[in-house]
């Protein structure tokens, strides 16, 4: 019982301290003068991915790599088959083609070498320095090629209620944002512990936990914003939150990570899990081109594959 809270609570403490840190740190922004574009480019996208980076930061302390690796391959598991897979039966996404070409471009190749250092076993400083450059260059360079076509975009786009947020005072955005760091890491700190517990009470290995229980709760964030973008018809910021979440899993949260503590991968992470997440990848990649458009079918075959995706996970442990 106590696990089970831990697990709950520390889902609440995460997706809250998320959204006061996205709240606080956009409308601090705006305040000093930063440009929304930029904005949406690093508060908002390491905003949405502060669950999973202090998750797996604290996880690799800990020296429970499944959950440290699992949390962020399990999450962009999650991010294209359920989140996008549930937002498209909402309402059907249309896919910008200019916008797609670039972004997902990005995410098959961060995936695939995503892939390729997992399959080596350890993951080690020398790629997470790799990852976090890569990151900031491909920032700048969406930064740039953005501010050229929409000076405009950004943190406007990705919070719909920019106008109230930039209304804040300083101190109040200050709060939010400290105010959410806290709340994010004492969450991820339920979590984890929570997590762990029920690897070793239910005998099941923490590799499992993380890539369903873990990776599911720090990707409520991005669910809860690609669901109500559907509901509004904002279709092209559902799938551009799947997309630059994903890329900052791999690039921002599993470099970080690395760079703080190397950490070994499990073998039923880099035998099947990793396969899935490229899978995965590359099914959304196929839809996406084939008709410019996420259908409902198509959204019901994504749920579908998550569902199928679970139950290979689950139902050799009945």
């Amino acid at each position: 019982m106590l696990t089970f809270a831990g697990i709950v609570g520390g889902l609440i403490l995460l997706v809250a301290g998320g959204d006061l840190l996205v709240r606080g740190a956009c409308s601090l922004s705006l305040r000093l003068g930063v440009s929304p574009l930029l904005i949406g480019l690093t508060v908002i996208g390491f905003g949405t991915s502060t669950p999973e980076l202090v998750t797996s930061l604290l996880a690799a302390s800990l020296d429970l790599p499944g959950i440290a690796i699992g949390n962020i391959v399990g999450s962009n598991i999650c991010n294209i088959l359920l989140i996008l897979g549930v937002s498209a039966i909402i309402y059907p996404l249309v896919i910008s083609r200019a916008a797609f070409f670039r972004d997902g471009a990005a995410l098959v190749i961060v995936t695939l070498l995503c892939v390729v250092v997992l399959l080596t076993g350890y993951l080690e400083r020398f790629w997470g320095a790799v990852f976090v450059l890569l990151l900031l260059a491909y920032i700048v360079l969406s930064y740039l090629k953005e501010k050229r076509s929409s000076p405009e975009g950004g943190c406007g786009q990705e919070v719909s209620a920019q106008d109230q947020i930039s209304q804040m005072s300083i101190l109040k955005a200050s709060l939010f944002t400290v105010g959410g760091i806290a709340l994010t890491i004492a969450g991820a700190k339920f979590l984890v512990d929570a997590a762990a517990g029920l690897a070793v009470e239910a005998g099941i290995s923490e590799a499992l936990v993380g890539v369903t229980i873990v990776a599911i709760g720090t990707s409520l964030p991005e669910l809860v914003t690609s669901v109500i973008a559907a509901l509004k018809r904002q279709t092209d910021l559902a799938l551009g939150n799947v997309i630059g979440s994903n890329i900052y899993n791999v690039l921002g949260i599993l470099g970080i990570t690395a760079l703080v503590q190397p950490i070994t991968v499990p073998d039923e992470i880099a035998g099947s899990d990793v396969w899935v997440m490229l899978g995965a990848t590359l099914l959304l990649i196929g839809f996406s081109v084939w008709g410019w458009k996420l259908s409902r079918l198509k959204g019901g075959v994504l749920l579908g594959c998550y569902g199928g995706y679970l139950g290979y996970l689950v139902v050799p442990l009945l």
